[in-house]
């Protein structure tokens, strides 16, 4: 009677063995429903507050919990922003916000650091360089991940920041091209712009487009579908892929008195000039007095009034323009436009290079994460085809993977000039960026670019003479600044009281590179 309990319970111990592998392949080996194996996977992002958090779930982390019952997110912010919401300007002041990389580092190291970082693009050569970043590339190899479905030109954006290896991917992104109104090429009997044409080609297009005059003229380009005119950054912009620089990497000597600066300012401040590129006041309106103001979104929107034959736009407005279309009849004095677009002009130099290019959701793995796996699951889903069909549907940004690139239903337009050149070259700016750290007064500069390009656009100084002009001053203040980095700079000498700006102080504003 005993020996044949003992083989009963023998038996049922050997059942219940062998149904815990089995139970397992059935959850896909990780004990996804199992309660015992609970685990928690964080993640960190350099800016946020805690009622900006569902927004962040709802857009990156809760599809994903829904197939990972036992993994339970938590969110990091390494800058809290409501911790300075209620501060006084003394609190603000005593407590400026933190650079950058010292959040990454918050994040990363310490006791107890998060496993998926959200990137920027302009930092991670830094990241890598200090080890903080895990590759992803073993990953990618052992899970036998098919790269040829991401888009190439986004990898090898990534890969050359990663110097040849991927340290982060993302689902979306985000780039610039060229739109035109076909109607206003047509009605002039004039080829509209094509893939693949230069800057020289576009601007060339523009005289020959632009025609009339008062409120009846027709404007060749602006670089944005606003009514901003033209401004320094604008022709940044477009030399960017030059990578010329304001001053050298020291920050001691100004380097823009130069043919190639010259060259960079003179075609477009010329168009301006001329009337091809639109200045501010031709699209101001007179708002009545009588009470009847209504509001207009499309006002400041010189494309949307059809009065502008080309336009640069990132390809969130593609979905402005259909949404105008749609809505148009509604709307006194606008008719539809009838548009398309073709790739982002290039420099004659560089051929194939221009686009501006934008990843929104890059994430990687942090070289020290308590949750390496999870992590990699995490990124390997939101890079996935699951997630791609529904960042698809967004007109804002474009999917990564090729099989998900197209326009949305019932549009019709050129989707390959978003995804055909390639981005401009990366350029590591650590030691830029080291010289902003040690010398916050290096802000100060941004005055001096801005006002010395009002100078040569207003008609104060021809364009050599205005970066004359630039240089000698931008000479002294760098002195200035290497002497004093931190301390108030009286900046009255340098600043043209005609121009605004008004500072002289160390400006709080963003640095503007060199």
């Amino acid at each position: 009677m005993e020996k044949s309990r003992k083989l009963r319970m023998t038996a049922g111990v050997l059942s219940a063995a062998m149904l815990v592998p089995l139970a397992a392949a059935c959850s896909g080996g990780d004990n996804s429903d199992d309660p015992n194996n609970r685990r928690t996977l964080r993640i960190g992002v350099l800016y946020g507050s805690d009622d900006q958090e569902s927004y962040f779930r709802q857009q990156y982390t809760d599809m994903f919990e829904l197939g990972h019952s036992n993994i339970d997110i938590e969110i990091v912010n390494a800058y809290d922003y409501s911790e300075m919401q209620y501060a006084t300007e003394e609190e603000r002041k005593n407590n400026p916000q933190p650079e950058p990389m010292e959040l990454y580092k918050k994040l990363l190291t310490g006791s107890n650091p998060v496993d998926v970082i959200m990137l920027d693009t302009s930092n991670m050569g830094e990241l890598i360089d200090n080890n903080m970043l895990k590759p992803l590339d073993p990953f990618i190899k052992n899970d036998k991940i098919d790269l040829e479905q991401y888009l190439p030109t986004v990898l090898d954006f990534i890969r050359e920041r990663g110097n040849g290896q991927i340290y982060g991917l993302t689902p979306t992104f985000s780039s610039s091209a060229l739109f035109y109104n076909k109607k206003i090429f047509s009605d002039k009997g004039i080829s509209p712009p094509t893939d693949d044409m230069t800057w020289e080609q576009v601007f060339s297009l523009a005289r020959q487009v632009a025609s009339g005059e008062g409120k009846e003229k027709i404007f060749g380009l602006t670089f944005n579908d606003w009514n901003n005119g033209l401004n320094y950054y604008d022709v940044q912009n477009i030399v960017a892929p030059l990578q010329l620089r304001t001053f050298d990497i020291q920050g001691e000597k100004m380097t823009v008195n130069t043919p190639q600066w010259e060259q960079a300012w003179s075609e477009p401040i010329k168009l301006y000039k001329d009337g091809v590129i639109p200045k501010q006041e031709d699209f101001q309106v007179e708002q009545p007095t009588d009470g009847s103001y209504r509001y207009n979104p499309y006002e400041q929107r010189p494309f949307f009034t059809g009065r502008v034959a080309m336009t640069i736009g990132y390809y969130n407005l593609t979905n402005d323009l259909s949404t105008f279309n749609k809505n148009v009849s509604k709307m006194k004095d606008y008719k539809a436009i009838d548009w398309d677009v073709v790739t982002y002009p290039q420099l004659s130099q560089m051929p194939g290079i221009g686009a501006n290019m934008y990843l929104n959701q890059l994430v990687g793995i942090n070289a020290t994460a308590p949750n390496e796996k999870d992590a990699w699951e995490f990124i390997k889903f939101m890079n996935g085809k699951d997630n791609a069909k529904f960042k698809a549907r967004s007109q804002y940004e474009l999917s990564t993977l090729k099989d998900f690139i197209k326009p949305k239903e019932g549009s019709t337009f050129n989707m390959e000039a978003f995804t055909k050149l390639k981005p401009v070259p990366y350029e590591s700016n650590e030691a830029e960026q080291k010289l902003y750290k040690e010398r916050p007064n290096m802000n100060l500069m941004y005055n001096l670019s801005d006002q010395a390009f009002r100078k040569a656009l207003n008609g104060d100084m021809t364009v050599k003479e205005a970066l004359e002009d630039w240089q000698k001053k931008g000479d002294e203040l760098l002195q200035k600044i290497k002497a004093n980095p931190k301390g108030e700079i009286d900046m009255t000498p340098y600043m043209d009281p005609s121009m605004n700006n008004g500072n002289n102080g160390v400006m709080s504003s963003m640095a503007v590179g060199g």
